[in-house]
Parts: C-alpha cells; structure tokens; sequence
C-alpha cells in the first residue's frame, strides 16, 4: 500500500507540475494535428488516410514521450529534487516507473490525435484495435525508456533534446513507417531491425492496413524486449551515476 500511495503521488505531482499544464496540453494536440495534416492533405489534395496513419501515429508517440521526459528529468536534476527523489523510501523500480508513467500516457494520448482527425475526415472502420490499442501504449513505453535513457545520460535540456534526435530522426526514416524496409539497401536493413519503432510500425500497418509484413507475435515480443531492455540501462545508469 505504501508503495502505490507513493507512486500515485509522484504519478499526480508530474501530471500536475507538466502535463496537465496549458502549454503542455495545447502542445500536446497541435503537435499530432500538425503531423496529421502535414500528411492527409499534403500537395492540397486528401491522400488515403490508412497508408499514411500508422506513420503519423507513431511519430506523434515518439516525439510526444521523448521530448517530454527529456524536459521534466532534466530539469529536476539541475533543480537537485531528481537526487531527492532517489532517498525516498520505495524501490528505484518503482521511482522510475511513477517518473515515466506521466509520459506514456501523454503519449497514447497523443496516438490518439490523429486517429480523431482520421476519423473525422474519412472512413476508419477496419482498423483492428485489438492489435492498435497494445501496439500504441507498448511503443509509448519503449520511446518513453528511450527518453528516460537519454534523460539520465545527459546534464542540460538541450543536450537531450539533442541526443534525443539522433535516434528520433533515423528511427522515422528506417523502420519502415514511410519507406518499406524491402526497399533500403541491404547494408541498412540490419540497423532497421535494431529499432525498436520497427516492430511497432509494422503492427501499426496491420492493424489500419492489414500490411504486416512479420508474425504479430515476434512484432509484439521485440517490442516488450527492447521496452525492457532501455528500462533496464536507464536503472543501470541512474545507479552507477548517483547511487554506487
């Protein structure tokens, strides 16, 4: 009980201090919508909405997590309460998790944008959410552990936001939102299936366009695999950087 009474209370404390702030939550909408129309209605005339939905989707999840966490962990390192936080009596497991969970919920909030505008301006019947529903919230959580990685690597905002870019920008452009990976060359090919937005792309595809191009459940295993395995460095560091 001690345990949830304090990850609810770090959980609210965040969502308080930065997500739910004004900025944050207008930033929060116009940023997918923007992506969204950037790429419904590009070249002024509407585009099919289910080849480019996945895409978008997950850039607003990636961006949305990354760029947040970057933000509210830095700063409360230059503020001194992140170092704090670690003496409270609860486990670095649990600490870390009540620090990141505020960030995967912006991020599946953020998914969801664009499937509101979607659904707005054409048909989305077909979509299978069974598959959309777990592939979103799992690839909040691993671009969240992605954020947390980078967040407790670095010292200032602008240098996570930095960091952040060199594995935001590379991962739009290989893991086959936009682009298949059949089509790369085949000396890229390998650092695509080291991506973790790789196998969330391809879930994505074929929940909304029934295109997958693996098994869903490799796709839904590689992603839980890297989700734990970013959480597991980022741990690693926060221990080796303020604890031992």
């Amino acid at each position: 009980m001690k345990t949830w009474i304090a990850f609810s209370s770090i959980l609210r404390k965040d969502m308080a201090t930065y997500y739910l702030k004004p900025p944050n939550v207008s930033w929060g909408i116009i940023f997918p919508i923007a992506w969204a129309l950037a790429f419904f209605l590009r070249a002024g005339s509407p585009v099919d909405l289910r080849q480019v939905l996945p895409g978008v989707i997950a850039i607003s999840v990636l961006f949305g997590t990354t760029s947040m966490l970057a933000v509210t962990v830095t700063f409360e390192r230059k503020g001194r309460s992140f170092e704090r936080l670690l003496l409270a009596p609860i486990s670095l497991e649990v600490l870390m998790l009540a620090k990141t969970s505020g960030a995967i919920i912006f991020g599946v909030a953020n998914a969801f944008v664009p499937v509101a505008l979607a659904a707005a301006l054409g048909d989305v019947a077909g979509i299978d959410w069974r598959r959309l529903v777990p592939c979103v919230i799992l690839v909040a959580m691993s671009s969240t552990f992605l954020g947390l990685f980078v967040a407790v690597s670095v010292s200032e905002v602008f240098e996570a936001q930095t960091f952040s870019n060199f594995f935001r920008f590379p991962m739009i452009f290989l893991c086959g939102l936009f682009v298949p990976i059949e089509r790369l060359p085949g000396w890229l090919r390998p650092v695509s299936y080291a991506l973790p937005l790789t196998y969330g792309a391809d879930i994505l595809h074929g929940a909304v366009r029934g295109a997958a191009t693996m098994p869903a459940w490799l796709d839904f295993a590689a992603l839980s695999a890297f989700a734990v395995g970013l959480f597991a460095f980022s741990l690693r560091n926060v221990k080796r950087r303020w604890i031992l």
